[in-house]
């Protein structure tokens, strides 16, 4: 079992657990340089050397000129495993060497095995890269050799790593250029490796819960080889891993760019003094390795980033982006971008990006249960334990609980457990509220909070048709809704919201008054009954709920499965559109419920008519799911704006 402690917890990301074989690997050398030494040793080779050991690079160079052995010596292999980088000098004969093709071999799948990305720089010495991916010219020569010494599976594992180096971003030196210019050469080498070395990998423990089901499609997306600029979309709900999600594919991948930048908290940043200029600077400052660029201005940045972006592949990400003049400081000169680069965003706001050239957009789905179960067992015992609630399968959920919970007694959790289910957690709930206080106006803010109380799980053309007459227009409320990721609709065209979400949507409304009667929306059983029977309903009200099953002790009835109650105790509720109640019998004069009644839910409704003093004046919908009913109306009532879905 691993050995976990809180302290270390404490730091990672929402959506990952550390491992007890996690501590960083002490590296020896910065570059284990690899190279055919009949065709380089005492020249270019030795001089590259010499460079890069001058610069304070420290190099390990194979000085073993006798003949090897068959195989590839494990001094050898070691070095490169405790080597941050390699180079690797590809001369018109590497390819007749076995040892050299072996020892590239070792090179490759160690960069493919390092999550924080061993840099391999191949330096094309006199040969077309074309050459060696296909194999053709002077590397045509040597395979024919090979195969009459070597297994068809040997020979075709170096063919796959010639191609396989081919396509990484090195550096030509062709013959024609050498004079004069070999010197010139070694120093952008150095320089460039230098670059390489110092831009290191973003902080993210090394293993993540669930992550790799998640960021392969992503990965296949960066590596796909395309001379196209791609701009992928990460979108999601506060917390749920997107941040996690970006840095994870940018450390294994950002080697294989000329530049690359991640700009973290974008939202953050841009709020600041001259933050889109800090923006730009940090971008310019980390592809140009490093060298700082003064900017004064937003426009005056575009240029220079446009300038820059257009002579070198680039891997760039964008997180935490919330506005239009964010994209517009970085990706204004989106058509300047050299082929090949890629451009990931993180964002909750989906529909920012449509402006955009977005080639793939990225759902980032909540943890499966078993998923879930491990992140929050970590967090709160420290170990794979059961069991989890109250999170929805959220990271960040997951984490704060679990840690909130670490080391404490079973008396401890299980009070703690019920106050969540009454008080969401407020590091959680303040996180997510990002989302809903960047809505455009109220009307949006509204709808949310009405759908987060009263209309999850409802049809959306009934909620639309609903709210409309609520002057919420909903149709476009909803999409802003969506693109927020703070509700989805199903494929039943359901609308639809995370248990999370939806706890922090009641909490906003839970904060408006310590009394249940001052606040906008009423949804739980304890508060409406309690307004209800002691009648002191406020004009505040707007909705209310009121269903027995859900908390059926305790409260006044003629049998076990109805609740008593009188209609003046809605007397006072003169603003009050949304009502449902769910196997409740009201005694009094129907005309004292509210006249502005849009929505009626009223299941189990106990009476055979809907008797004529019913204000049906402004209702849109009623709904009498499992009703008495034997007649619709006493008399003759009809109101062409209301639609009736009943269930005898």
């Amino acid at each position: 079992m691993f050995s976990r402690n809180r302290s270390q917890l404490r730091d990672q990301m929402p959506g990952e657990a550390s491992s007890s074989n996690s501590a960083p690997c002490r590296f020896s050398y910065d570059v284990f340089l690899s190279f055919r030494g009949e065709d380089t040793r005492k020249t270019f080779t030795d001089h590259l050397y010499t460079a890069l050991v001058n610069a304070g690079i420290r190099t390990f160079r194979d000085d073993d000129e006798i003949e090897r052995g068959r195989d590839i010596k494990p001094e050898l292999k070691k070095a490169i495993h405790r080597s941050r980088s390699s180079v690797v000098v590809v001369s018109k004969d590497y390819a007749s060497s076995r040892w050299c093709l072996d020892e590239l071999v070792v090179i490759l799948q160690r960069h493919a095995d390092d999550a924080r990305g061993h840099v391999v720089l191949p330096v094309f010495y006199d040969i077309d890269p074309s050459h060696v991916r296909k194999q053709t010219g002077s590397f045509a020569a040597a395979f024919p050799r090979h195969r009459k010494t070597q297994s068809p599976e040997k020979v075709k594992e170096w063919r796959e790593a010639l191609a396989q180096v081919a396509d990484l971003a090195g550096m030509v030196l062709q013959q024609n250029q050498a004079d004069g210019y070999e010197s010139k050469f070694i120093q952008k080498i150095v320089k460039v490796i230098g670059g390489k070395l110092s831009h290191t990998p973003l902080s993210v423990a090394p293993n993540l819960i669930g992550i790799h089901s998640r960021v392969k499609n992503i990965s296949l997306w960066l590596q796909d080889g395309s001379t196209d600029v791609g701009t992928l979309v990460i979108y999601g709900i506060s917390g749920i891993g997107k941040t996690t999600i970006a840095k994870f594919v940018y450390n294994s991948n950002f080697r294989r760019f000329e530049g690359s930048s991640f700009l973290e908290n974008i939202k953050e940043i841009s709020e600041q003094p001259n933050g889109l200029v800090q923006i730009q600077m940090q971008l310019l400052s980390n592809i140009l390795n490093g060298r700082k660029v003064i900017i004064h201005s937003v426009s005056e940045g575009i240029t220079k980033i446009a300038d820059t972006i257009n002579s070198k592949r680039v891997l760039l990400v964008l997180d935490d982006v919330d506005h239009l003049d964010q994209l517009d400081a970085v990706l204004t000169m989106h058509g300047r971008f050299y082929p090949g680069s890629k451009i990931i965003i993180t964002t909750r706001h989906l529909r920012l990006l449509k402006a955009q050239q977005v080639t793939k957009v990225h759902n980032v789905e909540t943890l499966d249960y078993k998923e879930s179960l491990e992140l929050f067992s970590w967090h709160a015992f420290g170990q794979d334990l059961p069991n989890v609630h109250q999170s929805g399968g959220l990271p960040l959920a997951l984490k704060v609980l679990g840690s909130s919970l670490f080391g404490e007694s079973l008396t401890v959790w299980e009070s703690a457990l019920q106050k969540l289910e009454a008080i969401p957690n407020s590091e959680i709930m303040n996180k997510l509220k990002i989302s809903y206080e960047s809505l455009q106006d109220d009307h949006d803010r509204k709808l949310f909070l009405h759908i987060a109380c009263f209309f999850i799980g409802n049809d959306r053309y009934n909620v639309v048709r609903l709210l409309d007459e609520c002057n919420l227009y909903t149709t476009i409320g909803i999409q802003n809704l969506v693109d927020r990721a703070l509700v989805t609709i199903d494929g039943y065209d359901k609308v639809q919201m995370h248990n999370v979400i939806r706890d922090m949507g009641r909490g906003i409304v839970r904060q408006e008054s310590e009394d249940p009667e001052k606040c906008s929306r009423l949804w739980h059983y304890k508060d409406s009954i309690k307004v209800l029977t002691e009648k002191n309903g406020t004009e505040t009200i707007e909705g209310l709920v009121l269903n027995r099953h859900i908390h059926p002790a305790n409260t006044p009835s003629v049998n076990s499965n109805e609740t008593i109650l009188e209609t003046n105790a809605f007397a006072r509720m003169c603003k009050l559109r949304l009502l449902h109640l769910s196997n409740v019998q009201v005694n009094g004069c129907y005309k004292e419920l509210p006249t502005k009644l849009r929505w009626l839910c009223w299941h189990a409704f106990p009476l055979d008519c809907i008797p004529a003093d019913f204000p049906m004046a402004n209702l849109v919908v009623l709904e009498m799911h499992n009703s008495s009913l034997t007649q619709i109306w006493e008399g003759t009532k009809v109101c062409c704006s209301t639609f009736i879905l009943l269930d005898f």
